[in-house]
C-alpha cells in the first residue's frame, strides 16, 4: 500500500511531452539490437493487436485478485509475493485493459520451478532476459493478463512497486502519465514497441522523483 506520509514539497510532476520520433526510433532500434544479440530472447509468435487504452475500470482490482489466487494456488511456496503492478494498479488511471501481475521468486534462473506451472494456466513464456521472465496469452488469443516474474529483493521488483506507489500517492503525476499514454496510443497505435519506448523518458524522470519521495517518506518494499 502507498505510504501515508506527506509528499516532498519539491516538483512532483514529470514532463509529459512525447519524445521526438527519432528518439523513439533509436530506442526501438536499441531494443531490436538486444533481441538480435540474444540479450533479450523472444519466444513464441508476436501479436499484432493495436494499442488501445481503456478508461479506468473499478473491476480491475478484483480481476487481479482472481489471477493472484490462481497463481498462488498453483505455485504454492514458489511465489514469495504476488503484486498488482502497472497502470491498472493505479486508481482512476486510463490503461490498456491488461492486468500486470508481478510474481517474486527465490531464483529467477530456476525456470522449471515456475514456468511450466504458469504456462499450465494459459500464459506462455514470451520474453527471457536477465532478471525477468514475461508470460502472456498466445498470439491470437485475448490479451488480458501479463505475468512478470522477477527475483525477490531485486531492483526490478522494487522499481515496479515504488513506481506504482508513487503514482498512487501523486494523482496529478498519474494523470499526466495517462495523458501521455493517450497521445502515444494515437501516434503508435500499431507499434507496441514505439508506444512502450515513448514512455521511457517519463518513467525515468518520475523514477527520480519517486526515489526522493521514498527517502523522505521511508517507503520500503516491505510496506508495498
Amino acid at each position: 500500500m502507498a505510504c501515508d506520509k506527506p509528499a516532498p514539497t519539491g516538483p512532483s510532476k514529470a514532463p509529459s511531452a512525447i519524445p521526438p520520433d527519432d528518439v523513439v526510433r533509436e530506442a526501438v532500434e536499441r531494443l531490436g539490437a538486444q533481441i538480435a544479440d540474444g540479450t533479450i530472447e523472444l519466444l513464441g509468435e508476436s501479436g499484432s493487436d493495436p494499442v488501445v487504452l481503456a478508461e479506468p475500470d473499478p473491476g480491475w482490482p478484483a480481476r487481479f485478485r482472481d489471477v493472484r489466487t490462481r497463481l498462488i494456488d498453483a505455485l504454492g511456496d514458489v511465489a514469495l509475493r504476488v503484486d498488482h503492478v502497472g497502470s491498472t494498479a493505479v486508481p482512476d488511471m486510463a490503461a490498456k485493459p491488461i492486468i500486470d501481475v508481478q510474481v517474486s521468486v527465490q531464483d529467477i534462473d530456476d525456470e522449471p520451478a515456475f514456468a511450466p506451472t504458469i504456462e499450465s494456466l494459459g500464459w506462455r513464456l514470451r520474453v527471457r532476459e536477465a532478471g525477468h521472465r514475461f508470460f502472456r496469452s498466445p498470439a491470437g488469443e485475448p490479451r488480458d493478463v501479463h505475468v512478470h516474474v522477477c527475483a525477490v529483493g531485486s531492483e526490478r521488483e522494487r522499481h515496479h512497486l515504488l513506481f506504482r506507489d508513487y503514482l498512487r500517492a501523486h494523482p496529478k503525476t498519474a494523470q499526466a502519465y495517462a495523458a501521455l499514454k493517450r497521445e502515444l496510443a494515437e501516434r503508435y497505435r500499431n507499434d507496441r514497441w514505439g508506444y512502450t519506448e515513448g514512455k521511457t523518458p517519463f518513467i525515468e524522470e518520475t523514477t527520480k522523483l519517486a526515489e526522493a519521495w521514498a527517502k523522505e517518506t521511508s517507503w520500503s518494499l516491505d510496506r508495498a
